[in-house]
């Protein structure tokens, strides 16, 4: 009987769980929904850490309003208990909620019966862990280390010392410095075992250079096509009938806040070209000196 009640409450925690919906688009395979913040509505802590700082404010201040209403009636319900306060003055007893929640105490009206000592009291613990609350997903709202990472729109497959390669670029958008950068690539498409049976399979692709102490201005990504690669053989018409999506994971340390970043790019078939190179951003100036032009970041040409 207990097994049953078990299997029972565990299809009912099941059913709970919605669908999830997956698509290719543009190229891409894609899980609908992934990473929206709305969909966090059962875990309140990430649910306030991933949403916007607009909805964030929204919701501490409706929130804070609501509590103080409540409070304010706990306070209308005792009466008279409030001194100084008009009698069935809900502003009063409202704003004199709002002091003692936030422990501000400017004295003019105070508890002066029991009842109301007791309410303020209760008030005053709630009042002290909301600021705890509100203070730690604030500062964890803030602190919370990002990388601004720019990636190029497509990626290319170009000779490369006589062997055809796979490219994209990369650049640190911050005038700092990620150290210890490191990248990987993974190909994602599907295929059919010899059991018949579809599977979405994952591969590591092997990259020339794959970290590098100082990522500061850009990166050129590439990854041989040789006889050991996962792209050897491919077209660009089988790239697209088995849905191929590259997946990029960039990690390293950010240099000005000493913490860990990361960014990731992703690239479906579509967006994965043949034959072209891209436009080289490196020029010389006059008196010897380099710069880069990060207006053609994202230019290819096609090969002759």
């Amino acid at each position: 009987m207990k097994f049953r009640l078990n299997r029972l409450s565990r299809k009912k925690r099941e059913r709970l769980i919605p669908p999830i919906q997956i698509q290719v688009q543009d190229g891409k395979f894609e899980i609908m929904g992934m990473g929206a913040w709305y969909f966090y509505w059962r875990d309140p802590y990430h649910l306030l850490l991933r949403i916007p700082w607009t909805s964030f404010l929204i919701l501490i201040s409706a929130f804070y309003v609501t509590i103080n209403a409540l409070f304010a009636l706990a306070y209308l319900i005792g009466g008279d208990c409030i001194a100084n306060a008009r009698p069935g003055s809900f502003l009063d007893v409202f704003f004199f909620s709002v002091q003692t929640l936030a422990s501000i105490g400017y004295g003019a009206m105070y508890p002066k019966t029991t009842y109301a000592n007791i309410i303020v009291t209760i008030e005053a613990m709630i009042g002290l862990v909301g600021i705890a609350v509100m203070t730690g997903l604030a500062f964890a709202r803030f602190s919370r280390p990002t990388a601004r990472v720019l990636f190029s729109r497509v990626a290319v497959i170009t000779p490369h010392e006589a062997m055809p390669t796979l490219i994209f670029r990369t650049a640190n958008k911050r005038r700092n410095t990620i150290l210890e950068a490191q990248m990987r690539v993974y190909l994602m498409r599907d295929e059919v075992t010899q059991e018949g049976q579809f599977m979405r399979r994952f591969y590591d692709l092997k990259l020339l250079r794959n970290q590098t102490p100082s990522f500061t201005l850009s990166w050129s990504v590439m990854h041989v096509i040789d006889e050991f690669s996962p792209l050897y053989g491919m077209t660009s018409e089988s790239l697209t009938q088995t849905n191929t999506t590259l997946i990029i994971s960039l990690s390293g340390i950010d240099e000005t806040v000493a913490q860990v970043v990361n960014a990731r790019h992703s690239y479906g078939a579509n967006e994965i070209l043949w034959n072209n190179q891209f436009v080289d951003i490196f020029y010389h100036t006059p008196d010897g000196h380099r710069y880069i032009d990060y207006n053609r970041f994202h230019d290819v040409l096609p090969l002759e």
